[in-house]
């Protein structure tokens, strides 16, 4: 017997040369490292994780009270309030979750907010790190700006 085999056909493999890709994620290594020091100065260090087309779902009827060596009853049916889409960022140094976003869109504009909203809750940092992949909206020019 083997497990299930799963080959995803639409992201297409990385083009991009070894040592390239090796350096990327040395600095990136680098970043989470140094985290702690630049916390020290009054620098923040976030990484950013992001959901998309996360089901709003509610159920139809509540669930029904446990008794006593009974499971806890729930009906099946649900109703549906579209998707949304979370981003949510971490303080590398502390753990602790900053400015959670949630919405029904991913655009360039919604991550400037987000970004915008997470340096609203410290404005005495001196320098904001954002780790964030490698989508086009994290590279767009109002981002970077």
């Amino acid at each position: 017997m083997q497990p299930p085999r799963t080959r995803y056909w639409l992201t297409s493999p990385s083009h991009e040369p070894e040592a390239q890709r090796d350096a990327q994620i040395r600095e990136v290594c680098t970043v989470y490292q140094e985290a702690p020091h630049r916390a020290a100065v009054g620098e923040r260090t976030v990484s950013t994780a992001e959901m998309t087309g996360v089901q709003a779902l509610e159920r139809k009827h509540p669930d029904l009270p446990r008794r006593p060596g009974k499971p806890q009853a729930r009906e099946f049916a649900y109703r549906r309030h579209g998707t949304r889409a979370f981003s949510i960022n971490f303080d590398v140094v502390t753990g602790q979750v900053l400015a959670p976003s949630v919405g029904p869109t991913r655009t360039e504009a919604d991550f400037l907010a987000h970004l915008q909203r997470t340096i609203a809750t410290d404005p005495q940092a001196s320098r904001w790190h954002f780790v964030v992949d490698n989508l086009n909206i994290h590279k767009s020019a109002s981002v970077v700006r």
